[in-house]
């Protein structure tokens, strides 16, 4: 049975340390957990959720050893002035796919103006331009994305 489940000194080890398998067989198995982690590695998030428009066909970049499928994706804010008028703005995002199967799918089956779900991470990195200045750029590193269908227009 696991013994050690409601003791404070269990739930704090929870709290404070990652565990791994190793250690998840020795806590259920009853004993007490190790003085020290190897390991004290934090957990974070970064994610993103975007839903728009496409914005151009995906595209197919990279090198045969590290394909990557790209393509823009719109998304839409709107706001009201105080006068009552309501005005959209329109933010334009970079996706990057590096998944094989999703790389493949969204190749074939995504086009520009059809809606589109993605989630994944945010990313960012440096170019250089021609007159070696140095800029940061962002991209969304999509895990997932479902596609809702074509633009209304089409």
């Amino acid at each position: 049975m696991l013994r050690m489940l409601a003791t404070k000194s269990f739930i704090k080890y929870l709290l404070v340390r990652p565990v791994i398998i190793p250690q998840c067989r020795q806590m259920c198995s009853g004993q007490e957990p190790p003085a020290k982690v190897v390991s004290n590695l934090e957990k974070s998030i970064n994610r993103i959720t975007l839903l728009g428009r496409v914005g151009i066909d995906p595209q197919l970049r990279g090198s045969d050893a590290s394909p990557v499928v790209v393509f823009t994706l719109a998304t839409n804010h709107n706001y009201r002035f105080e006068t009552g008028e309501i005005q959209q703005k329109t933010e334009w995002h970079r996706i990057s796919i590096f998944k094989p199967h999703l790389r493949t799918t969204v190749s074939q089956n995504v086009r520009k103006g059809h809606r589109v779900f993605i989630d994944g991470r945010l990313v960012y990195g440096e170019i250089i331009d021609a007159r070696g200045l140095a800029h940061t750029t962002s991209t969304i590193v999509a895990s997932d994305v479902i596609c809702f269908g074509a633009s209304p227009e089409a």
